[in-house]
């Protein structure tokens, strides 16, 4: 069986990159975050060209992204995961795994990037083992991937797996855990006249795709990172952005429309959004941007300040009630995220969803009490989850009856697909990118 949709190790490998690769994936297992691991090990390796580089960095994605798939068929093979002391002899598995299953390369190319004295130390499983893991069972194990369930084959934890299929019918469970676990495109926002823009990206080689639903989105398609060498990013008229982040920001829409009109941005991070907003609300608007990071929240000036929008400001503290709009873009889980943050779904806990869900509860009290009659909050999560999502919404509005619950598809009325009751619910198996959610509501 091959993994249809998939993307196989990306990039041209060696053994200098492969060390990288094992050593993060070390790392990682180590509690050691995916980015934070990547970047030290490349960091250390100076030598290695732009493919490698491509090459280390998929395969320490892909090695987190499929590692309940990997732990699964090392188990059928006989080598239990648990069996091994060494977590660098639980990442030499899993990497054979790898590209045994994902990448389907014979034993042949396997046994020449693994074999001893190997690309990592210290070591203890010998090259036979690895040789039975890259040619035991030859069919059977493929052909015994196609009856498992959906969790495993799409290494989904199994407390996630289920409140995930919560989420949806049963027929669009294992296609919504496969596009949590692949490896997600390049989307970003144009600034600017999409045919224009469209027309430049194309005579400049770069094959891109408008996605419509009302915003500004394109994605990518082939070889992304060509983008970033075109005029149009490096002049600004293009920014990396994910189409539901996109939908998020146009369903902040003030009463009154975006003309003029004053909108906050509560949680601004790097400014994704706040730079959205700006757009919307022209020169004669004014967006205010503030966060609890900032460190964070100085990126977003840069950003700003790069693009010459001065209706940008950040004040501190906010005067939410001169508001006509406020977007609280609340700190979660991140469980939309998994396909591009993949270690992320093996550190999470319930106990920690819970403290998030606190968190958010408390930035709903604090900004709703400031804000006037008449003005529009838009509570936002890049989280699956409904205890983030929904009954973090249903709690606030039961105890806040001057709050007013607005259908998301009557601001987005293009966005239909993307919306679901009277939420914006924007899952990576129906709309293109991450997973979003989002609750407009007015104050009375």
């Amino acid at each position: 069986m091959s993994f249809e949709g998939w993307s196989p190790t990306e990039g041209r490998f060696s053994r200098a990159a492969l060390g990288a690769v094992l050593k993060a994936h070390v790392a990682i297992l180590g509690g050691e975050g995916l980015k934070r691991a990547l970047a030290e090990e490349l960091q250390k390796v100076t030598k290695l060209g732009g493919q490698e580089r491509r090459f280390a960095a998929s395969a320490v994605r892909a090695l987190s992204r499929h590692q309940r798939l990997l732990d699964w068929a090392a188990k059928r093979l006989g080598q239990s995961p648990s069996a091994w002391a060494l977590k660098e002899d639980l990442a030499l598995l899993r990497y054979v795994l790898l590209r045994r299953l994902v990448d389907r390369e014979p034993w042949s190319h396997i046994r020449a990037e693994v074999q001893l004295p190997g690309p990592v130390r210290p070591r203890t499983v010998m090259d036979p083992v690895l040789e039975g893991l890259a040619t035991g069972q030859a069919g059977t194990l493929e052909k015994e991937l196609e009856a498992l369930e959906p969790a495993t084959l799409h290494s989904m934890p199994g407390w996630l797996a289920s409140a995930v299929e919560a989420l949806v019918p049963a027929a669009e469970l294992a296609p919504l855990l496969k596009a949590l676990n692949a490896e997600p495109g390049l989307l970003l926002r144009m600034r600017g006249p999409a045919g224009e823009l469209m027309a430049e990206l194309a005579a400049e080689g770069v094959k891109a795709t408008a996605l419509g639903l009302g915003t500004d989105a394109v994605g990518v398609d082939g070889v992304s990172h060509q983008i970033f060498d075109t005029r149009a990013f490096k002049s600004g008229r293009l920014q990396v952005q994910d189409l539901g982040s996109q939908l998020i920001g146009l369903l902040c829409r003030p009463v009154s429309g975006w003309a003029g009109a004053r909108v906050m941005d509560v949680c601004a991070g790097a400014g994704g959004k706040t730079l959205l907003l700006a757009d919307q609300v022209g020169a004669r608007g004014r967006v205010d941007a503030s966060d609890a990071s900032k460190k964070r929240l100085s990126e977003a000036r840069r950003r700003a300040g790069e693009l010459r929008l001065a209706q940008v400001m950040f004040p501190e503290p906010l005067q939410l009630e001169k508001a006509d709009a406020v977007l609280i873009d609340a700190p979660c889980s991140g469980t939309g995220s998994l396909a591009r943050e993949p270690d992320q779904k093996w550190r999470m806990t319930e106990k920690g969803i819970a403290a998030w869900v606190a968190t958010q509860a408390e930035l709903l009290e604090k900004t709703s009490a400031a804000m006037r009659a008449g003005s529009v909050l838009v509570y936002a999560t890049c989280s699956l989850l409904r205890a983030e999502n929904d009954a973090q919404v249903e709690r606030f509005l039961a105890a806040h009856p001057e709050w007013t619950l607005e259908p998301a598809r009557e601001v987005l009325p293009e966005a239909a697909v993307a919306c679901e009751g009277p939420y914006l619910r924007a899952l990576p198996h129906r709309v293109r990118g991450g997973a979003f959610f989002a609750a407009r509501m007015l104050k009375s």
